[in-house]
């Protein structure tokens, strides 16, 4: 029997593909899933995590990780005054300022999906990490999107409670990234925990992480740039914890022999995820889900009938 490895191929498209999916909201997971699952051959046999001794989930482990690397020097300056506000806060015992309230709000909104992954993430990727659950749950991401969209449309404005009605003229990008900030710290906690416990239907294979999150924050009155933005400082924290808890993956048996491709896949995965937040954030200032959602249910559509057809 061909013990699973992990090619420099194999590492620079998953990587690639990690690094794209993670944030644009079509979900990583069911993309690791079903590419790896359509190639076949070697590449459904190395890429598997069920396969017996496979070093697919030690490399997903590290590309998760050079992910919220790419995050967190991304959104490095909010980051700087989100810390330095959890900081002052839990030194003053209380919340003054707009920086300390968003990182209370990102504290708050971690928990849910924190508490679920712990009890639930390995029994619901055995169950469903195959391709055809993967394939019916990224149209029902695409589903998902759509009613989010559909369901705004409808709406008259709807500005979060505190903070958001001020008006902000910003001189530059960095003064832009403030004023979305503060207008992020204006909802309310039940609304910060709302949009965080999205993050758990991200279990699934298929639901996206990011499409689930900025979904519930356009329903809660977020503006697709702010909800955007949310989502994107929010999973930060997440993705970090599931690479940094699942570090002694790579260090045992399955990461023997795969340092190299580890480290090019990651590299990938890195530039990618950066070049992704570049564009997403530009992109949901002016424009929606509505592509995304049906990218989704076409490539969920695809990848059902070619999973039933095999």
């Amino acid at each position: 029997m061909t013990v699973p490895s992990l090619t420099y191929p194999e590492a620079i498209v998953i990587g690639l593909l990690q690094g794209v999916t993670e944030l644009f909201p079509v979900s990583s997971l069911g993309h690791s899933v079903l590419l790896p699952a359509v190639i076949g051959g070697r590449w459904a046999r190395d890429l598997s995590l069920s396969a017996d001794q496979s070093p697919y989930l030690a490399f997903v482990v590290a590309v998760h990780v050079a992910t919220a690397v790419a995050l967190v020097w991304f959104f490095r300056a909010d980051w700087v005054r989100i810390v330095r506000g959890l900081i002052t806060s839990i030194r003053q015992r209380k919340i003054t300022d707009a920086d300390q309230r968003l990182a209370w709000l990102l504290v708050i909104a971690t928990i849910p999906v924190g508490l679920a992954g712990l009890a639930l993430e390995h029994v619901v990727r055995t169950a469903f990490g195959k391709p055809l659950p993967a394939a019916l749950f990224l149209i029902c991401n695409g589903i998902l999107l759509a009613t989010v969209e559909r369901l705004r449309s409808r709406q008259h404005a709807m500005p979060v409670p505190i903070g958001a009605g001020g008006v902000y003229t910003s001189s530059s990008a960095a003064d832009t990234d403030i004023a979305s900030d503060r207008r992020i710290s204006g909802q309310s906690w039940g609304q910060a925990l709302l949009i965080g416990s999205a993050q758990i239907l991200a279990l699934l294979p298929g639901i996206s992480r990011s499409g689930s999150t900025i979904g519930a924050g356009l329903l809660r009155g977020l503006s697709h740039e702010d909800a955007a933005r949310f989502a994107f400082l929010l999973a930060t924290p997440v993705i970090a914890a599931a690479g940094v808890l699942k570090l002694p993956e790579l260090a045992g048996p399955e990461g023997h022999g795969i340092l190299g491709p580890v480290l090019a896949g990651s590299l990938v995965a890195g530039i990618a995820a950066y070049v992704s937040l570049r564009y997403l954030t530009r992109y949901f200032e002016t424009r929606t889900l509505n592509p995304f959602a049906i990218y989704c249910i076409v490539a969920g559509l695809a990848a059902a009938v070619w999973s039933i057809a095999s």
